[in-house]
Parts: C-alpha cells; sequence; structure tokens
C-alpha cells in the first residue's frame, strides 16, 4: 500500500466516527421489524392445514389467504415510502409497528375465511410502512459506508 492510500484511508477513517452503542441498538430493533415482516409472508404456508381445518376456506379463499400480504405489501411500499417522506420515517415506522401489532393479533383471532383475508390485507399494508422506514432508517444511522 502506497503512503498515498494510506493517507486516504486515514482521512476517511477521521471523517466518519465510529458506531455509537444507541446506532447499534437502533439497529436491533430494526432489524427485529425486518424480521418480522419478512417472516410474516412466509410463515402461513406451514399453517395452512391448520387454517384448513379451522376455517374451511374453499380453494380460492386459501389462495387469497395465502397471497393478499404479498400483493398489498408490494403495491404499497412506494406510497408508504412517500408518506414516510412526508411524516417523518420514525413516526411512520413506530405507527407501523402498532397497526402490525393489531393486525396480527386481529388475523390470529380470525373466526372465518373472509375476516383472515381481510386481516392479512391490513397487515401487508402495515408491513408496508416498516420496509422503507426501516431501510432509510438504516441509512440515516450510520453514516459511514463501511
Amino acid at each position: 500500500m502506497t503512503a498515498r492510500n494510506t493517507q486516504i484511508i486515514a482521512n476517511a477513517t477521521e471523517a466518519f466516527p465510529r458506531a455509537s452503542r444507541r446506532q447499534w441498538i437502533g439497529l436491533a430493533v430494526i432489524a427485529l421489524a425486518c424480521l418480522l415482516y419478512s417472516l410474516d409472508a412466509t410463515v402461513l404456508y406451514l399453517a395452512v392445514p391448520q387454517i384448513s381445518a379451522a376455517l374451511k376456506p374453499t380453494s380460492s379463499q386459501l389462495l387469497w389467504i395465502v397471497d393478499i400480504y404479498g400483493f398489498l405489501l408490494a403495491g404499497s411500499l412506494i406510497p408508504m415510502g412517500v408518506l414516510g417522506d412526508r411524516i417523518g420515517r420514525r413516526r411512520l415506522l413506530l405507527l407501523g409497528a402498532a397497526a402490525f401489532g393489531l393486525c396480527s393479533i386481529l388475523a390470529a383471532f380470525s373466526t372465518s375465511a373472509q375476516m383472515l383475508i381481510a386481516a392479512r390485507a391490513l397487515l401487508g399494508i402495515a408491513a408496508a410502512t416498516l420496509a422503507p422506514s426501516t431501510l432509510s432508517l438504516i441509512r440515516n444511522m450510520f453514516l459511514n459506508p463501511q
């Protein structure tokens, strides 16, 4: 390594301070939110036999139960990202986490296939509030690209 490269690396290290403990705790909280919304997209596949036995959905209702979450998550990502830019990413993350929790409870206590479809649809929209907020907050928390 040349002296010039060493100087560039030293200057870059001085320009970006090391991450604080608070930033690492924030990253852990954000990672938990990411885990929840990504896990919820696939965890229902394990419960399909129990859902079929308990709620007796038709085949098309069963497809909607599984797929509506991903459809509304994907369709709502950009509008929720814009909303996060307008009202604040942290505020949107907190609102989305509360909505995600409430919708999860609603889905867990669904008494019919239609109610579960509606709860999963709301879960998809709530997850769409979490995704852009978490990713942009990580970018804002850690200024050092390394």
